[in-house]
């Protein structure tokens, strides 16, 4: 007997893959809609496959048919996204929409949205609770963008019962933009060095995808308007991260720290920051009896060999066009080889 059906919109993506077959292995009967329509070798057979873009006029609707028990948005980004799903509200029995933590701002109303301007790094409380307040809703930044999307989604209520899932750092296979390769290339190319800001102690709290997927799993199963964090179980540093990374590829790396900011490039990773930003699991472990399927230092062996073979014969910018978008050369080995030899 099946718990019902599933539909997952952005089912190709890193997190729509693993939601995909967590969804199955719990008794859900699968639809994954994706703009290609494309298949996930993981999944089992019984997963039906469409092709959708949710831009198109009707497009979802048409594909949802009679409706669906409960429908998984990884994909959606705003105000409009909301509309369409509270517009489809009665054949909808519940939503689970990825968020995101880039929503929260700290007392001084500082968040990610104003981490380049000067002292504009947001100083969060450690752990964020979902309760911190958050950016005014709009449509300027990724941020102002997402909180608009939750503020609309649990204005629905009982006609649209929501859980809003507010992701850490992202990382695991398909990743578009990650972080890992930071560490992964550096080990690969045989850098004997790396540099780290902040003295190594910066910390952004990881979220892999199978994580998430389980906090998918329990709110499609337990529905209700409510929003949580999605993290992993640990937030490591980033000198941690690069420790367990060489583990995995058996380097052995000599680490140089700056006791402050990057100088220029240098010491900058894409888990840089100068004030901690850790996530409070513990609301999702009391709504949903939620537990972390893997830890961070357990999924890095799959994700090191996905990022190793994604990479093999190529270009990091072109295999990993979603970390290039940032316009920032991680792998200036030069510019570290200069400031390394002024210290001399």
């Amino acid at each position: 007997m099946t718990k019902g059906n599933a539909f997952v919109l952005g089912a190709t993506g890193q997190v729509g893959r693993a939601a995909v077959r967590a969804l199955v292995a719990d008794g859900w009967e699968v639809t994954a809609a994706s703009r290609g329509g494309s298949r996930d070798e993981g999944w089992p057979e019984e997963v039906r496959s469409v092709g959708l873009d949710r831009n198109e006029e009707g497009a979802l609707a048409a594909a949802l048919g009679e409706g669906t028990d409960v429908l998984v948005d990884v994909v959606a980004y705003d105000a409009g996204h909301a509309a369409q799903l509270t517009g489809l509200a009665g054949r909808i029995g519940s939503a689970v929409v990825i968020s995101s933590g880039a929503v929260y701002e700290d007392e001084q109303g500082r968040s990610f949205d104003t981490q380049d301007r000067p002292d504009g790094f947001p100083r969060y409380p450690v752990p964020i609770p979902e309760s911190l307040a958050t950016v005014a809703p709009g449509g300027s930044t990724y941020g102002t963008r997402k909180v608009a999307l939750e503020r609309d989604l649990l204005a629905a209520g009982d006609a649209l019962p929501t859980t809003l899932l507010r992701a850490g750092a992202i990382h695991g296979p398909y990743c578009p933009g990650p972080r890992e390769l930071w560490f992964v290339k550096r080990a690969l190319d045989g850098r004997p060095v790396r540099v780290l800001a902040y003295g190594g102690t910066s910390r952004f709290h990881p979220a892999h995808v199978a994580n998430i997927a389980e906090l998918v799993r329990l709110a499609a199963a337990n529905p209700g308007s409510r929003v949580l964090n999605a993290a992993d179980p640990e937030a490591p540093t980033v000198a941690e991260i690069g420790s367990a990374i060489d583990a995995v590829l058996g380097a052995e790396s000599e680490t140089v720290l700056i006791e402050g900011a990057p100088q220029g490039g240098v010491g900058l990773t894409p888990w840089t920051s100068e004030h901690p930003i850790v996530y409070d699991m513990t609301a999702a472990e009391r709504e949903l009896g939620y537990r972390p399927v893997v830890s961070y230092a357990e999924s890095l062996p799959e994700t090191v060999e996905w990022l190793a073979g994604r990479l093999k014969g190529r270009e990091w910018r072109e295999a990993f066009p979603g970390l290039a978008k940032y316009q920032v050369d991680f792998f200036d080995y030069a510019a570290e080889d200069t400031w390394l030899a002024s210290r001399a």
